[in-house]
C-alpha cells in the first residue's frame, strides 16, 4: 500500500498487488477503493496484477479541496498508470468510477487500455437538461448536496439503503454491508465529496463514448435506484462502437457487492473473450 504525490501536490493512495495482468479498479462517490475488495481478491486468485487507488480527496488519499472534477481525476488515474508502467490494461469502473474510466480511456490512455468496463456507470449523462430531457432533475443532486454539507454522518447511512436495494421485498439487510459504506464516505473530505456530485452529475460523457474505440462492458442492474439504467447504460451502450451490454433483473446499484461472483465472473469472461 503505497502513495503517490502528483503534479500538483496531491498525494493518491494506491494498492499494487500481484503478478500478471493488469487490472485498475476506479471507485464510485463517495467510497474508496476498498468497495473493490471482492473483485480484488478475485482477481488475485486468478493471477492478475491488480491495481485500486483512492480517488483525490477520498479514502486514505489527501484532503485537498480543489480540482475536483472527471478531467482531474482521470488526469490523475493516468499520472498513477504513467509511474507504474502500465500497459494493456484493462480499466473497471463503478459508478462515478466509470466516468472516470471513459474519460481517460479516451484521452490519457494513449495506447495503454487494453479493455474497459462500466460497472452501474454515470455516462453519457445524469442530470435532466433540454439535451438530456430525461435525465435526474437538478433538484436531486441539490438535495444530495444539501445532505452532504448538514447532514452527512446520516445521510450517508440512509443512502446505503437505495444503494444495495434493501428497501426491497425480500432484501438481505446486511448492517456490517452498510456500515462498511459508511466508513469509506466518512473517510474521504466533505469538500471532495460536496464538489464531487457536481461532477458525477454534469459531466457529458457523449463524446468520449463516440470516441473510444477498445471493447467496452456494460454492466448494469434494472432496478438501479442512483443511476437509472434507461438514462446512462441503454443509451451509452448506443454510443459506443465496440460496446456489449449486460443488464441484471433487479440488481441494485451496488451490486459489485451484492452479486460479487457474478459480476466478477462477468468481468473475467470479457477479458477473456
Amino acid at each position: 500500500m503505497r502513495t503517490l504525490k502528483l503534479k500538483d501536490g496531491a498525494a493518491i493512495f494506491y494498492k499494487d498487488q500481484g503478478l500478471g495482468p493488469v487490472i485498475m479498479f476506479h471507485h464510485g462517490w463517495p467510497l474508496s477503493s476498498d468497495d473493490w475488495e471482492a473483485q480484488v481478491i478475485f482477481f488475485l486468485q486468478r493471477g492478475f496484477r491488480v491495481i485500486a487507488h483512492d480517488r483525490r480527496g477520498h479514502g486514505r488519499s489527501s484532503q485537498n479541496i480543489y480540482n475536483h472534477t472527471i478531467e482531474q481525476y482521470a488526469s490523475d488515474a493516468a499520472e498513477l498508470v504513467d509511474f507504474l508502467g502500465l500497459t494493456d490494461v484493462v480499466h473497471v469502473g463503478h459508478s462515478t468510477g466509470g466516468g472516470e474510466v471513459i474519460r481517460y480511456v479516451n484521452k490519457y490512455a494513449k495506447g495503454r487500455a487494453k479493455k474497459a468496463v462500466l460497472v452501474s456507470a454515470v455516462p453519457p449523462v445524469m442530470v435532466k437538461s433540454e439535451n438530456n430531457p430525461d435525465g435526474v432533475p437538478m433538484e436531486v443532486f441539490d438535495g444530495i448536496r444539501e445532505q452532504t454539507l448538514h447532514n452527512r454522518q446520516q445521510f450517508y447511512m440512509d443512502l446505503t439503503v437505495p444503494f444495495y436495494g434493501y428497501n426491497r421485498e425480500g432484501a438481505v439487510i446486511k448492517p456490517g454491508v452498510q456500515q462498511n459504506w459508511w466508513r469509506q464516505g466518512m473517510m474521504g473530505g466533505i469538500v471532495a465529496h460536496y464538489d464531487g456530485i457536481k461532477a458525477f452529475s454534469e459531466t457529458d460523457f457523449t463524446e468520449d463514448l463516440k470516441a473510444v474505440e477498445i471493447p467496452v462492458l456494460l454492466l448494469h442492474g434494472d432496478d438501479d435506484q442512483i443511476v437509472p439504467i434507461e438514462n446512462s447504460a441503454i443509451k451509452a451502450a448506443k454510443l459506443l462502437k465496440n460496446g456489449l451490454l449486460i443488464t441484471y433483473p433487479g440488481f441494485p446499484h451496488g451490486m459489485p457487492t451484492t452479486h460479487a461472483d457474478i459480476i466478477s465472473n462477468d468481468i473475467l469472461n470479457f477479458i477473456n473473450g
